[in-house]
């Protein structure tokens, strides 16, 4: 058995091979172990933040342990009076790692003389320390080696070197502290191709940046850096040369500015030298752009750079053009202002040298978990052409959009929601936002509240608005107000016998409605004469309702409906024989006058109605074959319903006046012009009758081939035959028969299809008669009317995720580094025999993402003619095509169009083509006729710091100069 040696016996055999100093070592190896053996243990490890430090190896069995009481011997040492060391002896000579004993002429500014006392044997795994500097904690770590200089108390890591000093990480390959000076350097290590890599990266929360090389004082918080790097805002500013102060402002030199990530960026704007105050400013000096590495001539003498992480108050640059029919132009510049994290505010406008002008104010608003919102208004003056020639229009314009939600979890019980959108009729053509905007012909606004009153109600009060650009018609409903109390069971009994008794089914509903709604044109809104023109009113409905199965099959229902209407005006009507003569126009002799009687008046109105219906089912199956069954539904339902005639004078609901122009008597109702209208003269006692059916067929699911699975199919959704008989009526008992039928085909073809047909015959003026068809035709019914819809809505595209490069190459899977060629990714399993095809180092892939959608509309209307004894009939028909198709991940075109069959023309078409251009992007739209017949071709950066940098060439729709390419 060998001999047991200590563990730095080697460097004791370095040192006594010297013949100069042989007698010295020994000596010193007396010395030592003699001090050893007297000195008390009381100090802590030189760069330990405990009191008693200790650095130990497991793997090679040794353990020192330094104790000292003599006072600032060398950093975190006091009173240190003696050092002791202890050994643990193990047999055999234990091999040494490099990592842990390397070359002295490899550990920079390490004395030699330092190796004998200070070289630790740690394992090779990651090595971690911990330091003071200013009285502050420093933790450092390196997967590599530590080594610590006592003398000149420094210490030096090597590899994934992480310190961390308060709010300050330090990651890099080699990292030297130095103690004394409190003082740091870092640098990157060279691979095994001797490529430099590990560069330090320096974080100070929230900043960060990386260089090749950095110092950095922790007493003065100042540092140095080469070729940094560094995030601000949505833009990287990269150094030569830059200084870091203790206020963290960056001067730098010989740098530039970007937003694009890449090292070797896109482009940048260069400058000698710059100043960066941090979440503030960027400011440089003489600057140039960089493209692509070529300067441009664009130079500016200095450079002003936004520099904050959030909003930030601040001039909006306009941009400038011309246009054919308004001239020069300046647009979209204003001032923007943060009001708060929570709200900003915009103002913006648009100047043309020939007059036309406009404004805009915008503002979004925020608050978490409670509201959100946005206001945008604008007014702008539009004036084409000149005065006095052909084509000259002069326009006054106002637009008011605004959208409010309510944050579900601020009350949950209540929600106040808004959605506006109002403005002038020719807002939408010279100003629209967006492509629908344009198409539409309809504005509408609905402001509402609802609340949910414990467990027996809610009430809900809105704001309604709508308009129609094409007639002028503007409707308003100011405001609308519901009340509705849920549904009770008045008569049931609380804690029963368990059976329930008839009368307990017995339930109860009521609601309120009231509205003040007013029609008019818009050009006639805000007059004050308008006002008077407001319908109002509340109706209050209580439906009695009491339902039951008899036989278990037969449902029946039955109930009792009471509508009570409030109005606060009627009307008379009365014959005025005076004449009347408007210039231009013949004399009218005689005309009828209505008049409005304010005040107080109540209508009511009550029905009852019982109802009883079943279902029958009709089920084949097949064994073979891959339809497996087809069932059909039949629900045939009868009702009798009943009214008193609330047109008799007992109710005093109706009126008359005689008009001699006609010689007769002319009765009219005095609510007819109200907002509810009320209940129709003549007594009723109908019988109805429907029928309604629905077929279905379960197949094979040829998509489930493992499972032999089933999926159902609707053939006929529902077919519908409805009529009725009035017992109360003296003559035309039957009604009409409606038939009304729906399916959907393939899942992409939905087909409606209604008409109406009447038994009885109709004179010469077309009014129906009390004679049957079959009595005078041989025919049980003849068509009214009948219509059919027919709409087809597909996609089609193939949008499968295949990992493709800009030229259709297939790329490495995920997790493949780059650098591997393509034959290394082969031999990765693939997913199906589909990837093992398409993975071909050679291969393009054709099989580019794409989609088409249209949607095609059919109606049919045919409406018969009794005096002409024909029918009249309508057809309309619509087409809308859209697709978009991506040739590569970075390029995108896009188009939509469609076909106007009654017009035999191509309605509104666009075509928009996209490509992304890493930190730039190129956008064109092209419209080639129609009214918004234009082109637009922008090239710019993507960031917002820069959206200034841009080209474009655009014509406006309201120049009318498209003249192609």
């Amino acid at each position: 058995m060998q001999a047991p040696t200590l563990l730095y016996k080697i460097n004791i055999k370095k040192l006594l091979t010297i013949s100069k100093f042989r007698i010295l070592g020994w000596l010193v190896l007396f010395s030592l172990i003699l001090f050893s053996a007297t000195a008390s243990i009381a100090s802590p490890c030189p760069f330990c933040n405990t009191k008693s430090g200790s650095v130990s190896s497991e793997q090679h069995g040794t353990t020192i342990r330094f104790r000292n009481s003599a006072p600032n011997s060398v950093p975190n040492l006091q009173n240190e009076s003696t050092r002791s060391i202890t050994d643990t002896i193990v047999e055999g000579e234990p091999e040494i790692p490099p990592a842990i004993l390397p070359n002295v002429s490899e550990i920079p500014s390490l004395p030699v003389e330092t190796e004998i006392g200070d070289t630790i044997a740690v394992p090779p795994a990651a090595h971690r320390g911990t330091g003071t500097i200013l009285g502050a904690r420093v933790d450092y770590t390196a997967s590599d080696s530590i080594f610590f200089d006592a003398i000149n108390r420094k210490v030096y890591l090597y590899g994934n070197v992480e310190v961390t000093y308060g709010r300050i990480h330090l990651t890099a390959g080699y990292v030297e502290l130095d103690f004394r000076r409190n003082e740091l350097y870092a640098t990157g290590i060279p691979d095994s191709l001797g490529l430099m890599h590990q560069f330090p990266i320096f974080t100070e929360d929230p900043h960060s940046f990386q260089s090749k090389q950095m110092w950095y004082n922790f007493e003065t918080r100042r540092g140095r850096t080469i070729d940094v790097i560094t995030e601000e805002a949505e833009g990287f500013l990269h150094g030569g040369v830059v200084k870091i102060h203790d206020d963290r402002v960056i001067h730098v030199q010989d740098g530039k500015f970007t937003t694009c990530d890449n090292p070797e960026p896109h482009f940048h704007i260069a400058f000698n030298r710059a100043k960066m105050i941090p979440d503030d400013k960027i400011i440089t000096s003489f600057a140039y752009l960089v493209v692509a590495g070529i300067p441009t001539p664009l130079i500016v003498p200095f450079g002003f750079f936004p520099n904050r992480r959030g909003q930030a108050s601040g001039i909006l640059m306009p941009s400038y053009g011309e246009s054919a029919n308004r001239g020069f132009y300046l647009e979209n510049g204003g001032f923007y202002w943060a009001v708060n994290d929570n709200m900003d505010l915009s103002l913006t406008g648009d100047i043309y040298s020939r007059g036309s002008w406009g404004l805009r104010l915008g503002s979004n608003y925020r608050v978490r978990y409670r509201y959100s919102g946005s206001l945008n208004l604008a007014y702008a003056i539009n004036i084409l052409g000149e005065p006095g020639l052909p084509g000259y229009e002069r326009s006054r314009d106002f637009r008011i959009m605004w959208n409010h939600n309510q944050d579900p979890a601020a009350r949950p019980n209540s929600v106040f929601r808004a959605s506006v959108n109002a403005g002038s009729s020719e807002s939408s053509r010279f100003n629209p936002v967006s492509h629908q905007d344009f198409l539409s012909n309809t504005f509408s606004s609905n402001v509402g509240y609802s609340a949910t009153l414990g467990t027996w109600g809610n009430f809900s009060a809105n704001f309604r608005h709508s308009q129609n650009t094409l007639n002028r018609s503007v409707d308003l409903s100011l405001p609308e107000i519901s009340f509705n109390v849920n549904r009770i069971k008045p008569f049931s009994r609380p804690g029963g016998d368990g059976r329930t008794r008839w009368f307990e089914d017995i339930t109860i509903n009521y609601s309120m409605n009231a509205r003040n709604d007013l029609r008019t044109a818009d050009s006639l809104l805000f007059r004050r004469e308008t006002l008077r023109q407001f319908r109002n009113g509340i109706r209050h409905s209580i439906p009695i309702s009491h339902s039951f199965r008899l036989l278990r099959h037969l449902n029946f229902s039955s109930s009792l409906n009471y509508n009570m209407l409030w109005y606060f005006s009627s009307i008379r009507k009365r014959w005025d024989p005076s004449t009347i003569t408007l210039p231009g126009q013949a004399p009218i002799h005689g005309r009828t006058v209505i008049d409005t009687i304010p005040g107080f008046n109540v209508i009511h109105d009550f029905s009852f109605s019982s109802s009883m219906s079943t279902r029958l089912f009709g089920l084949v199956q097949f064994r073979e074959g891959p339809v497996r069954a087809i069932r059909h539904v039949v629900t045939p339902s009868v009702g009798f319903s009943m009214r008193p005639d609330f047109g008799s004078p007992f109710w005093g609901y109706y009126q008359s006046y005689f008009n001699p122009r006609l010689d007769r008597e002319v009765r009219y109702a005095i609510f007819e012009q109200g907002i509810f209208g009320g209940p129709s003269p003549g007594r009723s006692g109908s019988l109805n009758f429907s029928l309604t059916n629905n077929l279905e067929m379960k197949v094979r699911d040829r998509r489930d081939t493992a499972n032999a699975g089933e999926r159902k199919i609707n053939l006929l959704d529902n077919f519908t035959i409805t009529g009725g008989y009035d017992f109360a009526r003296d003559s035309l008992r039957f009604s009409d028969i409606v038939v009304s039928a729906r399916t959907r085909l393939f899942d992409r073809v939905d087909l409606t299809h209604t008409s109406s047909w009447t038994l009885y015959e109709t004179d010469a003026t077309g009014r129906r008669i009390n004679r049957f068809l079959w009595d005078t035709r041989g025919v049980p019914f003849r068509l009214n009317n009948t219509t059919w819809s027919f709409s087809l809505g597909y996609t089609l595209g193939n949008d499968r995720n295949a990992q493709r490069g800009g030229n259709g190459m297939m790329q490495p899977p995920p997790g493949v580094p780059p650098g591997i060629d393509n034959q290394a990714a082969l031999q990765q399993p693939a997913a199906n025999i589909h990837d093992q095809i398409h993975r071909g180092p050679d291969v393009v892939n054709f099989e580019v993402p794409w989609s088409l959608q249209f949607n095609y509309t059919f109606n049919y209307t045919s409406l018969y003619n009794p005096v002409k004894d024909s029918f009249t009939r309508t057809l309309i028909q619509t087409l809308d095509v859209n697709g978009s198709v991506s040739l590569t991940p970075n390029w995108r075109i896009g188009f939509r169009t469609g076909y106007d069959f009654d017009r035999n023309e191509i309605t509104y078409t666009s075509i928009d083509v996209h490509r992304d251009l890493h930190c730039w992007e190129m956008t064109f739209n092209w419209i080639p006729f129609g009214f918004r017949q234009s082109y637009n071709f922008t090239i710019r950066v993507k960031a917002s710091v820069l959206q200034d940098l841009k080209l474009t060439r655009r014509t406006h729709h309201l120049d009318r100069a498209f003249q192609g390419f």
